[in-house]
């Protein structure tokens, strides 16, 4: 693949003179945030000065993509640089449905599968993991058992609070044990929205990284917080200060959080030693919008869905004399290529025994170099659409059934078109729905069958299909079984503080999932 071959090559790039030894990697995750919240993405308040003056000083990636539609699958595409149907994050129980990692999935992160920080700890990198892990949250998934020296966060999204007898809060954990629970011990107000979680994880990032600047080793932090996620949070300070409400207070202190960083890392002085990557799990979730939910910008629906609103992401690369500032890419880029790219960074090579989905960036990001390569949109166990070049080809479109949208939920709210936007599963295989993204990033013209312009891109987008599925070897799906018993009734650390609970006898059942 282009990342095995231009590893070498780009590493030296990277240890230039100003580098003399290889540099830290910040990984900064945003959980539900779309491609038009940001100002520098034309979001109109203009309220993420500290993001948009990143963006000014490194590269603005305009075409990057999740893996998927929905938070869990996504980032295990991140830590293994691999597509969820083949790492497992997928589930067969039904057709093209999302499925994820809440408290009763008896599954998670396969043995298997070679994450990130395993492969950086081999270069002598110390791997830190603040917030959202989402990648299971038995004791055999723990992130310390993944590569991860050091972890601040939680198993599970921040849903609750629960009564602790039909189910438990989330437990937050500090390295191998839990330190309490959401709503109990990290109090988030539903009703006002107040909780303090930003702040905990901005300090934890600062005096994370003081302590390996002063131990001189290189780390690896992957800063994976929450607050953009339903329920919407953000602290005292930053309520009622935004112009889009109570989404956009979570914003402006995540934007502010991040400022703080960028501006830590330069006072240490290491930020030309230190490569940064901001972007999001996948699209706002219009379900939750306006007072819960981000924006999509121009995109067509939104988290759950294979539009562009549900995986094209906000990304901002950043280093310092090395990536040149005020750059612009049009490279079709994915969040799997931060997997690749951190390896070239640290001198590793890709594991050889496995299909790696994700692309070194460094020639683009250091050369302004365009790789050629197709983007590939999965939703549960099916391909649903192909992107090559300006050209994204439909294979299947669903929204969600009829059944789930006569109760409200809306993944495209405002945004039906015809044909396009269904409520049915509709098969194109045979005819994909091609729209040419340039003129129409809104997915709302689709191309003539009959045009040559279509018939063109269907043809080498076939070819793309074919030689995909070709090389397509499905790992054994995680995303299948629930069970009640598995929920975090007795986390690690629960006995020192006397809040283990009881669990229920194991039932497990397949997991329902309705989208």
């Amino acid at each position: 693949m282009a990342s095995a071959a231009l590893g070498p090559l780009c590493l030296c790039w990277a240890l230039g003179p100003a580098a003399a030894t290889a540099p830290n990697i910040l990984l900064l995750l945003m959980d539900d945030m779309g491609w038009g919240d940001l100002g520098v993405f034309g979001e109109p308040s203009k309220e993420t000065p500290n993001l948009d003056q990143m963006a000014a000083e490194g590269m603005l990636f305009l075409d990057f993509y999740t893996a998927s539609p929905l938070c869990s699958p996504s980032r295990a595409a991140l830590l293994t640089g691999r597509l969820p149907v083949r790492n497992g994050f997928y589930t067969t129980n039904g057709h093209a449905r999302n499925a994820y990692t809440p408290q009763d999935i008896v599954g998670g992160i396969p043995d298997s599968e070679l994450l990130l920080p395993e492969l950086l700890k081999k270069a002598g990198y110390t791997n830190k993991i603040i917030g959202k892990w989402h990648l299971g949250h038995r004791p055999r998934f723990h992130p310390l058992r993944h590569g991860f020296d050091e972890w601040f966060g939680s198993p599970n999204c921040h849903f609750g609070p629960y009564d602790s007898r039909e189910r438990p809060n989330i437990p937050v954990y500090r390295d191998w044990d839990m330190v309490g629970r959401y709503y109990e011990d990290f109090k988030i107000d539903l009703k006002t929205g107040e909780a303090n979680l930003t702040q905990f994880y901005l300090q934890e990032a600062l005096d994370f990284i003081s302590k390996q600047q002063a131990s001189q080793q290189p780390f690896f932090l992957y800063w994976a917080i929450d607050a953009t996620h339903a329920p919407v949070y953000a602290s005292k300070q930053f309520l009622g200060t935004s112009q889009r409400g109570l989404y956009g207070d979570a914003v402006r202190e995540i934007d502010d959080s991040i400022g703080k960083i960028l501006k830590h890392l330069q006072q240490l002085g290491i930020s030309e030693n230190t490569f940064v990557f901001f972007t999001s799990d996948n699209g706002a979730a219009l379900i939750s919008a306006p007072r819960q939910g981000g924006s999509n910008g121009p995109f067509l629906c939104g988290k759950q869905t294979t539009f562009e609103g549900g995986m094209r992401e906000p990304a901002i690369a950043w280093w310092p004399g090395h990536i040149p500032a005020g750059g612009v890419s049009h490279q079709l880029a994915s969040v799997m290529d931060l997997f690749s790219t951190s390896l070239s960074l640290a001198g590793v090579q890709p594991p050889s025994d496995r299909q790696i989905d994700g692309i070194d960036l460094l020639p683009v990001m250091l050369q302004g170099r365009l790789i050629d390569r197709p983007i590939f949109y999965y939703r549960g166990n099916e391909l649903m659409a192909v992107r090559a070049g300006l050209y994204k080809a439909h294979y299947w479109t669903w929204s969600n059934s009829w059944e789930e949208h006569s109760k409200g939920i809306d993944f495209c709210p405002g945004q039906s078109v015809a044909g396009v936007t269904t409520h049915t599963q509709e098969e194109h295989t045979y005819l994909p729905l091609l729209f040419h993204l340039g003129r129409d990033p809104g997915e709302k013209y689709p191309l003539s069958f009959a045009s040559e312009e279509y018939q063109r891109a269907v043809e080498h987008i076939s070819g793309l299909v074919q030689q995909h599925k070709a090389s397509l070897v499905p790992g054994q799906p995680q995303l299948n079984v629930c069970d009640q018993a598995v929920m975090n009734w007795s986390p690690p650390g629960c006995e020192k503080l006397g809040k283990c609970l009881k669990a229920p006898e194991s039932d497990p059942k397949k997991c329902s999932w309705p989208h």
